[in-house]
Protein backbone atom coordinates (compact mmCIF):
# COMPACT_ATOMS: atom_id res chain seq x y z
CA UNK A 1 0.00 0.00 0.00
CA UNK A 2 2.43 2.55 0.95
CA UNK A 3 5.04 1.42 -2.34
CA UNK A 4 1.90 2.09 -4.29
CA UNK A 5 1.86 5.60 -2.74
CA UNK A 6 5.19 6.23 -3.41
CA UNK A 7 4.47 5.15 -7.19
CA UNK A 8 1.93 7.32 -7.60
CA UNK A 9 3.29 11.08 -6.10
CA UNK A 10 6.36 9.70 -8.09
CA UNK A 11 4.56 9.52 -11.13
CA UNK A 12 2.64 12.98 -10.35
CA UNK A 13 6.00 14.82 -9.69
CA UNK A 14 7.55 13.58 -12.84
CA UNK A 15 4.79 14.92 -15.03
CA UNK A 16 4.91 17.63 -13.16
CA UNK A 17 8.99 18.30 -13.72
CA UNK A 18 7.93 17.30 -17.34
CA UNK A 19 5.02 19.93 -18.06
CA UNK A 20 7.23 22.98 -16.17
CA UNK A 21 10.38 22.45 -18.04
CA UNK A 22 8.59 22.21 -21.48
CA UNK A 23 7.12 26.25 -21.41
CA UNK A 24 7.92 28.26 -23.43
CA UNK A 25 7.81 32.40 -23.02
CA UNK A 26 5.06 33.95 -25.35
CA UNK A 27 7.68 36.72 -26.79
CA UNK A 28 10.82 34.69 -27.95
CA UNK A 29 11.94 38.10 -30.10
CA UNK A 30 14.92 38.37 -28.00
CA UNK A 31 16.25 35.30 -27.46
CA UNK A 32 15.21 33.40 -31.11
CA UNK A 33 16.87 34.61 -34.61
CA UNK A 34 14.24 34.99 -37.32
CA UNK A 35 14.06 32.37 -39.32
CA UNK A 36 16.26 31.80 -42.44
CA UNK A 37 13.63 31.33 -45.11
CA UNK A 38 11.45 32.94 -43.80
CA UNK A 39 13.83 36.20 -44.26
CA UNK A 40 14.97 34.96 -47.51
CA UNK A 41 11.42 35.47 -48.73
CA UNK A 42 11.24 38.51 -47.56
CA UNK A 43 13.38 40.08 -50.21
CA UNK A 44 13.80 37.30 -52.82
CA UNK A 45 10.03 36.77 -53.38
CA UNK A 46 9.98 41.06 -54.38
CA UNK A 47 9.39 40.78 -58.25
CA UNK A 48 7.59 37.64 -58.21
CA UNK A 49 4.47 37.58 -60.89
CA UNK A 50 0.99 36.43 -59.66
CA UNK A 51 1.18 33.47 -61.61
CA UNK A 52 4.45 32.84 -59.86
CA UNK A 53 3.09 32.79 -56.65
CA UNK A 54 0.12 30.49 -57.32
CA UNK A 55 2.64 28.27 -58.53
CA UNK A 56 4.90 28.18 -55.51
CA UNK A 57 2.65 29.08 -52.97
CA UNK A 58 -0.76 27.84 -53.93
CA UNK A 59 -4.14 29.92 -54.22
CA UNK A 60 -4.41 32.38 -50.93
CA UNK A 61 -6.80 31.48 -48.12
CA UNK A 62 -8.05 35.91 -48.28
CA UNK A 63 -7.49 38.47 -50.27
CA UNK A 64 -7.93 41.98 -50.07
CA UNK A 65 -8.15 44.80 -51.62
CA UNK A 66 -5.46 48.03 -50.87
CA UNK A 67 -6.53 50.65 -53.08
CA UNK A 68 -3.35 52.51 -54.61
CA UNK A 69 -1.15 50.14 -52.19
CA UNK A 70 -2.60 46.82 -54.32
CA UNK A 71 -3.93 43.91 -53.24
CA UNK A 72 -3.36 41.81 -50.43
CA UNK A 73 -3.09 38.03 -50.30
CA UNK A 74 -2.86 35.88 -46.85
CA UNK A 75 -1.79 32.75 -46.77
CA UNK A 76 -2.86 30.87 -43.37
CA UNK A 77 -1.43 28.09 -41.59
CA UNK A 78 -2.30 26.79 -38.11
CA UNK A 79 -0.26 24.15 -36.08
CA UNK A 80 -2.62 22.38 -33.25
CA UNK A 81 -1.24 23.03 -29.95
CA UNK A 82 -0.96 20.83 -27.07
CA UNK A 83 0.34 17.51 -29.29
CA UNK A 84 2.03 15.59 -26.53
CA UNK A 85 3.97 12.27 -27.03
CA UNK A 86 5.72 10.15 -24.34
CA UNK A 87 7.57 7.27 -25.59
CA UNK A 88 8.69 4.74 -23.07
CA UNK A 89 10.98 1.90 -24.33
CA UNK A 90 9.51 -1.42 -23.01
CA UNK A 91 12.95 -3.21 -22.84
CA UNK A 92 15.57 -0.43 -21.94
CA UNK A 93 15.95 2.24 -19.38
CA UNK A 94 15.09 5.62 -20.60
CA UNK A 95 12.35 7.17 -23.27
CA UNK A 96 11.42 10.79 -24.90
CA UNK A 97 9.18 13.39 -24.81
CA UNK A 98 8.02 15.26 -27.52
CA UNK A 99 6.45 18.38 -27.72
CA UNK A 100 4.81 19.85 -30.90
CA UNK A 101 4.81 23.44 -30.65
CA UNK A 102 1.57 25.20 -31.61
CA UNK A 103 0.09 28.47 -33.52
CA UNK A 104 -0.44 30.02 -36.65
CA UNK A 105 0.59 32.26 -39.09
CA UNK A 106 -1.07 34.77 -41.67
CA UNK A 107 1.94 35.05 -44.66
CA UNK A 108 0.43 38.57 -46.29
CA UNK A 109 2.11 39.37 -49.67
CA UNK A 110 1.39 42.57 -51.09
CA UNK A 111 0.92 42.47 -54.97
CA UNK A 112 1.10 45.79 -56.57
CA UNK A 113 0.57 45.92 -60.61
CA UNK A 114 0.03 41.96 -60.53
CA UNK A 115 3.98 41.90 -58.92
CA UNK A 116 4.78 40.91 -55.43
CA UNK A 117 5.96 43.94 -53.62
CA UNK A 118 6.60 43.37 -50.32
CA UNK A 119 6.25 40.39 -47.84
CA UNK A 120 5.25 39.80 -43.97
CA UNK A 121 4.33 37.96 -41.51
CA UNK A 122 1.49 38.08 -38.68
CA UNK A 123 0.15 35.89 -35.82
CA UNK A 124 1.43 33.05 -33.22
CA UNK A 125 4.33 32.10 -35.71
CA UNK A 126 7.31 31.72 -33.67
CA UNK A 127 9.62 28.37 -32.14
CA UNK A 128 11.55 28.40 -29.17
CA UNK A 129 14.49 29.05 -31.24
CA UNK A 130 13.29 30.73 -34.47
CA UNK A 131 10.88 33.60 -34.98
CA UNK A 132 8.93 33.51 -37.93
CA UNK A 133 9.12 29.87 -38.23
CA UNK A 134 5.26 28.55 -38.60
CA UNK A 135 5.69 30.82 -41.38
CA UNK A 136 8.26 28.63 -43.74
CA UNK A 137 5.92 26.28 -45.35
CA UNK A 138 4.17 28.59 -46.87
CA UNK A 139 7.40 30.74 -48.58
CA UNK A 140 9.96 28.15 -48.93
CA UNK A 141 8.58 26.89 -52.51
CA UNK A 142 8.07 30.22 -53.63
CA UNK A 143 12.02 30.99 -51.99
CA UNK A 144 13.54 28.32 -54.06
CA UNK A 145 11.19 29.06 -57.16
CA UNK A 146 12.62 32.47 -57.06
CA UNK A 147 16.02 31.23 -57.02
CA UNK A 148 15.59 29.15 -59.92
CA UNK A 149 13.74 31.09 -62.17
CA UNK A 150 15.05 34.89 -60.98
CA UNK A 151 13.04 37.53 -60.98
CA UNK A 152 11.87 38.93 -64.05
CA UNK A 153 11.11 42.48 -64.90
CA UNK A 154 7.08 43.95 -64.64
CA UNK A 155 5.82 43.53 -68.00
CA UNK A 156 4.73 46.55 -69.56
Amino acid sequence: MIFSCIRKLGLAALCVGIQSSCVVPDDTSRIAKIDPTAAAARKEMVGLSEADVRMCAGFPTATADAGQSGQIWTYKRIVQRGNLSIVVPTLAVGGSVNVAPGGYCDTQIRMVDGRVAEVAYAGDNNLPNRRDALCVSTVDACVDYARQHGQRPAAR
